[in-house]
């Protein structure tokens, strides 16, 4: 064992016993605590009371958690285990979940700490106060995960589900499938290393038929384990995505599609962008119309509009027959460029400048200005500056040409972006900013011709 779990389990010293200290329900003390809780004191006088004792020290605690002082946390922590013997009941049922907390935060970054330590101590907090078992299995779970002891985090999770405790089980149904899934997801992945073995081998050797049936026993137990967690509304993200990659392997398109769209379209689930992430994947996958792909795109639109798939929501609609779905097109642009993280985004300012000067050209000037005299007070100083001009050309001089016509097109050719871009001698460039100056001069909403 470490020095620091050493350190957690050390006897009281005679000298330690002949200094004023803090008691602590674990036989554990703290002589030079004292002075610390000293300062709770009423005329001068020491306060002895016991809640106020334990709240100094947690407030010590989360000090020295919040300074990184992990050796100091961990001193303070062995007083603060006096609180397990607190009168009042409330705090005693809580007390065992704030001392894993810290404790395990501590031990996670203590530097003499180990996954013995860590062990230890995790096996110890599950038999204080019943209630706590399942969270520490699975926290504990993850950390094996995490140091990539995998048959150990399998282990603990086994254990775990098999967890009963009278009436109290029941409550703690939901944290059962959490735990059951968590274990399906470690045989999911022992299942994806089986396929990538499979894809090695030849369909017609003897180890392609074993190795195929092992998979299909890991992918049996992964989907007992994942299928319901899934069923109870909540973001499942690695769940769903592995259960469907399985149903997909196994040519149960049906069920992958149902499994998706119940997660993106159930009332009861949250909002969840992933959600419509992964049902639009699996339909592009499955070569699903085009109006289907639009419509799961729309939602994804509404609740990210800045998402990188919008760019390809605008290519779907840009293709569509429907007049509406044009007009959105235009608009799915705008909003893309609304958000300073796609500022520099050549693509979406190439589609905007080339869709802008087609709607024009097309006699829909009322779809630009409707989208325009939202953004009219203050996309010019957020992308349109004379000092992004000088900064865009510096750093990609057709990023710059893109945006110029976009600012032409929208505030005129006396716009100081597309007065310093237009002005430019590039010998490359030259021909593309000569055809940028026509389009604004014949299509710019500013000129009174249109």
């Amino acid at each position: 064992m470490s020095d620091f779990s050493e350190e957690l389990i050390r006897p009281t010293t005679e000298d330690e016993q002949e200094e004023p200290r803090v008691p602590s329900g674990t036989g554990m003390c703290l002589p030079w605590l004292q002075k610390h809780i000293e300062t709770i004191a009423t005329g001068g006088k020491q306060e002895k009371d016991f809640a106020q004792t334990t709240s100094a020290c947690l407030n010590l605690i989360q000090e020295a958690l919040l300074k990184h002082q992990w050796q100091r946390a961990a001193e303070y922590m062995h007083s603060y285990f006096q609180i397990l013997e607190d009168s009042d009941s409330n705090k005693r049922q809580i007390a065992p979940e704030i001392i894993w907390r810290l404790g395990s935060e501590i031990l996670y970054y203590h530097p003499k700490s180990n996954v013995e330590t860590f062990n230890t101590f995790a096996d110890r907090m599950k038999n204080i106060g019943v209630m706590n078992y399942l969270k520490i299995s699975l926290q504990h779970a993850l950390y094996l995960l995490h140091n990539g002891m995998l048959e150990d985090a399998n282990r603990n999770l086994s254990q775990a589900e098999t967890w009963r405790y009278g009436e109290k089980s029941s409550s703690q149904e939901v944290l059962i499938n959490l735990i059951q899934a968590y274990k399906g997801l470690l045989q999911y992945y022992i299942w994806s290393k089986k396929k990538m073995e499979l894809s090695q081998l030849d369909e017609d050797d003897y180890a392609y038929n074993t190795a195929s049936q092992n998979m299909l026993n890991h992918s049996w137990k992964t989907s007992i384990n994942l299928c319901a967690l899934i069923q109870i509304p909540g973001v499942w993200d690695p769940f769903v995505k592995s259960y469907v990659e399985m149903l997909e392997f196994y040519g149960d398109q049906d069920g992958a599609r149902e499994v998706l769209t119940n997660y993106a379209y159930d009332e009861k689930f949250p909002s969840n962008p992933n959600a419509h992430i992964y049902l639009y994947n699996f339909l592009k996958r499955e070569k699903a119309p085009r109006e289907k792909l639009i419509s799961v795109l729309k939602i994804l639109y509404q609740i990210v509009p800045s998402h990188k798939l919008m760019l390809e929501f605008h290519r779907l609609l840009r293709k569509s027959e429907n007049e509406e779905h044009h007009k959105l097109g235009l608009e799915v642009l705008f909003g893309v460029l609304d958000f300073a993280g796609c500022t520099r985004n050549i693509t979406a300012w190439k589609y905007l400048a080339k869709y802008l000067r087609q709607t024009l050209m097309g006699s829909h000037l009322a779809w630009v200005q409707e989208e325009w005299n939202s953004r009219k007070n203050w996309w010019p100083s957020f992308h349109f500056s004379y000092f992004r001009a000088k900064n865009d050309w510096k750093e990609d001089k057709a990023l710059a040409c893109e945006k110029a016509l976009v600012a032409g097109l929208l505030l005129g050719k006396d716009c100081r972006y597309f007065r310093n871009i237009s002005k430019q001698d590039h010998q490359v460039l030259k021909k593309k900013i000569k055809q940028m100056k026509k389009s604004v001069k014949k299509y710019s909403i500013v000129n009174p011709g249109l």
